[in-house]
Order: C-alpha cells, then structure tokens, then sequence
C-alpha cells in the first residue's frame, strides 16, 4: 500500500499523544496530502461530514517481529491481553485507527486542498493510508460494550501551571496544553512524584512533575529535538 497523506501535528514525539483519538479535541492538526493524490475532486463531498476515519501507520513502532499477546498501558502495563484485543502499535502490520473531527476544508498555496481535524492521536509526520467518512447511523452503537476499557483507571489531573510559564506557551495552543496534561501523559507505570517529565508540543518542551492527583509545571523549555 502507499499512504496518501501525512499528518502535521504539535506533537514531536510520542511522548504525550493522547491514548485515544478524540480525548484532547483542542489539539488540531492538517492532512496535507501526497502530491499524486493531491486532487480536489477526490475530497468532493466531504464537508458534509463532521467527523472521519483516519486509517495511518504506526510508523515509529515498526517490528520484524510482532507478539500474540501485549500489556496495555491502562491496565498498569503488568497485564497481558492478545494483541486484537487492544490498539497497541505493536501488531502485525502496525496500523492504527483513529475517528477525529473535521473542522475545515482548507485551499492552500504549497500543498493544495488540505483537511484541518481536530482530536487526532497521531505524532507530526505520521503516513495516513485511507480517509473514510464516520456514518453515524452505522459507526455508532450505543449499546457496545468496553472490555477491559471500562475497567481500567481514567481520571483527570488538576494541573498547576504558573501564570509565568503558561505565557511562555503560544496564545493558541493555551487550551490544548493544559487538556493535554490534565490528561496525565505520562507511562501508566510510572508513578515517580520525584521524576521530572517533559513534554514536547507545538514548539517547547513542558517540565512538570506529578504527585497524587496535581501535575506541576516546573518548566518551559524551547524544544531541540532529540
């Protein structure tokens, strides 16, 4: 297969991305698509849909070797649970799946007809294979059951983040980042109140420290890359 499109994102690496599509809907992100596909009339239509299917690689989790089983992240990273009973990056032919919302249809100079989403789970550079539509009559079932999912821990962080550093942060990016740590990006197995993470988005690196439920900022960095 050929992937018709990259994602550009904030996110640098993949430290931080939300777990699930849809968690952060104030992260928005551009498909810019491939020159070859980069026709217009291939997107006629779309705009009448307010949310779509991303089908992309997990490209920085690429493996000769692949493992029946994984242990999510969720269930404290101890559990094991087969491989096509999770989303982990870590299956046969590494792709992923993710449902984000449309929020424009975009003409641009450099790189044609662009799709501006927002909620995507998905690092800047990331090779999308296909774009679907979301048919809510068919794609939504309220009945469907969670697995293990409903069972694991999710709760919010109060995030505490000084007024003097949360200006250092771009004017548009404000709500993204604090949806982002209030989210706890951190490795579900680590739980180190000590430990110093950083968290590389839209252009720095944010140095905060967790203990209990609050995140604290200690930090903002410019981001080098690694």
């Amino acid at each position: 297969m050929e992937f018709i499109a990259k994602m550009h994102s904030d996110f640098h690496t993949k430290f931080g991305i939300p777990r699930q599509s849809g968690l952060v809907e104030e992260v928005q992100s551009t498909i810019v698509f491939e020159p070859a596909y980069r026709n217009p009339d291939a997107l006629r239509g779309i705009e009448g849909f307010s949310h779509l299917w991303l089908i992309w690689q997990f490209s920085e989790a690429l493996r000769e070797e692949w493992s029946p089983t994984v242990r999510p992240p969720r269930l404290g990273g101890n559990t094991k649970v087969g491989v096509f009973a999770t989303r982990s990056p870590f299956r046969p032919n590494s792709m992923g799946l993710s449902c984000v919302r449309l929020v424009r249809v975009e003409e641009t100079e450099t790189h044609g007809t662009v799709l501006v989403v927002s909620g995507a789970d998905l690092m800047d550079g990331t090779p999308i294979f296909d774009i679907k539509p979301y048919v809510p009559y068919a794609d939504c079932h309220p009945d469907a059951r969670g697995g293990y999912t409903e069972e694991a821990d999710d709760f919010l962080l109060n995030v505490d983040f000084p007024e003097e550093l949360l200006a250092l942060i771009p004017e548009d990016r404000k709500e993204a980042v604090l949806s982002l740590l209030s989210h706890d990006p951190r490795p579900s197995y680590q739980r180190d109140p000590e430990r110093i993470y950083g968290l590389p988005f839209a252009g720095v690196d944010i140095q905060f420290t967790v203990e209990g439920d609050r995140l604290t900022v200690c930090d903002v960095l410019p981001y080098v890359g690694e």
